[in-house]
């Protein structure tokens, strides 16, 4: 999966995933933009649901490993559940798009759960980590700190974006509010940021990976926006010295 991650990374910086703001017939038959985020959202919610719900009880009302659950699942009901609906407009995703996101989803989500919920308890080293005493490490605290600024982040940066403009009003705009005053991609910078807060706070290589994994996708794609911003908005841009998703870095 890391080897995948990086042919994502390198592919996304020649071929824009043609979603969002960088939709594009040539992906094929397109469908409502809430069903999309919907059916390529939910598969890992319920696949993650279904790993912890079949784990050992001893396991899975374990206040750690309840916790681990309940924070990635508070992500993934928002995704799947209310973010679509709030989605205004008539874009469309295409199916090909979403089809192949279903199946990343349905991969990632068995890793976090079957690592999580089944691996990890069975490993010597982690079901003595995933102790009670884990909550006061430094990596739970410092991770879920981070995990949560993050999520704050996301759904700030999508707030913003729905209210770039008002009812029919058809202009686009640059957003400027909350962190896109330093990058244009900022509801990618809130989702790195949670995936870096949850490797961190499980400590694990299944997080770690999730983690890089979305750097692969989210970096490159963030790139396109900035782009594509760039010739849009070209005097406001200069003016401003935006980055694309890394505040003063990249």
């Amino acid at each position: 999966m890391a080897a995948v991650g990086l042919v994502v990374f390198v592919s996304l910086y020649f071929v824009d995933a043609g979603y969002g703001k960088m939709i594009s017939a040539k992906w094929g038959p397109a469908m409502p933009n809430k069903w999309g985020w919907m059916l390529m959202e939910c598969p890992v919610f319920i696949i993650v649901l279904y790993l912890w719900w079949t784990a050992a009880p001893e396991v899975k009302y374990n206040v750690p490993y309840l916790l681990f659950f309940l924070f990635f699942e508070l992500h993934y009901f928002q995704r799947s559940f209310i973010f679509p609906f709030l989605l205004k407009g008539k874009s469309k995703m295409p199916i090909a798009i979403m089809a192949m996101s279903v199946i990343w989803n349905l991969i990632n989500g068995y890793i976090q759960g079957y690592w999580l919920f089944h691996l990890a308890p069975a490993n010597p080293t982690y079901s003595v980590l995933y102790s009670t005493d884990w909550l006061t490490s430094w990596q739970f605290i410092a991770g879920t700190i981070i995990f949560f600024t993050g999520m704050f982040i996301n759904l700030n940066s999508d707030h913003v974006i729905r209210h770039l403009r008002k009812p029919g009003d058809t202009n686009h705009y640059l957003p400027k509010k909350g962190m896109y005053r330093y990058v244009t991609s900022a509801n990618y910078f809130g989702e790195i940021t949670e995936w870096l807060g949850f490797a961190i706070l499980t400590y694990s290589w299944a997080g770690a990976l999730f983690f890089w994994f979305s750097c692969c996708n989210l970096v490159p794609r963030a790139n396109s926006i900035y782009h594509k911003y760039e010739k849009e908005f070209p005097d406001e841009f200069d003016r401003k010295k935006l980055k694309r998703i890394i505040p003063k870095v990249y």
